[in-house]
């Protein structure tokens, strides 16, 4: 497969926008890299935060969009942040792990690909650190595929367990598909997880299922799908409790409130089956959202 902003194939939508000649596709983005942050994030799961940060890089735009994105500002604008080529890129990622990043955490970089991969190129063989995938979960098997070279961990999201949620949600019918499909190839990819001797995740698939209110029936769907397309001894689970209606702009119910504790209840009996990372309820506020400190 090949990675290309012409005629653009790189998330499942494959919408064939031609950005090098200025045209948008959905994620709204253009043929140059945007980053809205680079720096030790400390947010993530403890094995990949760890004590010293995960070595995040914020991409602009995104193929998914969610109504209640709590990163919203930089989702929905892609012009928010400053450009990045390759060589800049590549300057970033060292430069972070000169900082004593454990790792480097890729933000919803997929409609960006081609420059990523071109900053790997010149970095992979000396960062001496993992590289992590962080995405929506929305991927296609061919762009997994693609990445095997470069990604060593992979922390999607598993965002919906039925059409009938994901369209409800603004994404779309074939979300589910798409992500189990993808979730499957990554974790075929790597192998079970994989960790150091300060418990940080060197290799493997970590994947992300945050509890939305009103869609704990939803969250049991994905979660016995999950376990049905993949061993759940091969990946780790991250069941999220954080969910905070965005400040900035109302929602309908129920995404106005929070979460209930009844609602993720119902999501840790669905995850018994997995091992991983859960949230406390303190976790439900916007501390989570970094400051975009490349605006």
């Amino acid at each position: 497969m090949t990675l290309t902003y012409s005629h653009c194939n790189l998330c499942p939508r494959a919408c064939g926008a031609d950005r090098t000649a200025g045209e948008r596709g959905f994620c709204g983005a253009g043929a140059t890299a945007y980053i809205a942050r680079a720096g030790l994030h400390f947010g993530e799961e403890p094995p990949i935060s760890g004590t010293r940060g995960s070595g995040a890089i914020f991409f602009c735009g995104c193929t998914l969009r969610c109504p209640f994105c709590q990163n919203h500002r930089i989702s929905r604008a892609p012009d928010i942040g400053r450009t990045v080529d390759a060589p800049d890129l590549a300057a970033l990622m060292m430069d972070l792990r000169n900082r004593g990043a454990h790792n480097i955490n890729l933000v919803t970089a997929t409609h960006y690909l081609p420059t990523v991969i071109a900053a790997l190129d010149r970095v992979k063989a000396d960062l001496h650190i993992p590289v992590v995938y962080n995405c929506g979960g929305y991927e296609a098997v061919e762009t997994v595929n693609a990445l095997a070279d470069y990604v060593d961990v992979w922390l999607p999201d598993l965002k919906y367990g039925t059409s009938e949620a994901a369209v409800r949600r603004g994404a779309p019918a074939d979300y589910p598909t798409r992500a189990l499909d993808a979730i499957a190839a990554m974790a075929a990819q790597t192998g079970a997880p994989v960790f150091d001797s300060e418990g940080m995740l060197r290799r493997g698939v970590m994947v992300r299922h945050l509890v939305l209110p009103g869609g704990r029936h939803d969250s049991a769907a994905a979660l016995a799908a999950l376990a049905e397309r993949v061993d759940p001894a091969m990946i780790r689970l991250s069941l999220m409790r954080q969910y905070t209606p965005p400040a900035a702009f109302p929602l309908p119910s129920p995404l106005n409130r929070r979460l209930t504790s009844f609602e993720y209840s119902t999501a840790l009996a669905a995850a018994q089956p997995f091992t991983g990372y859960m949230q406390d309820a303190d976790s439900a506020d916007e501390s989570f959202v970094p400051v975009w400190d490349l605006v």
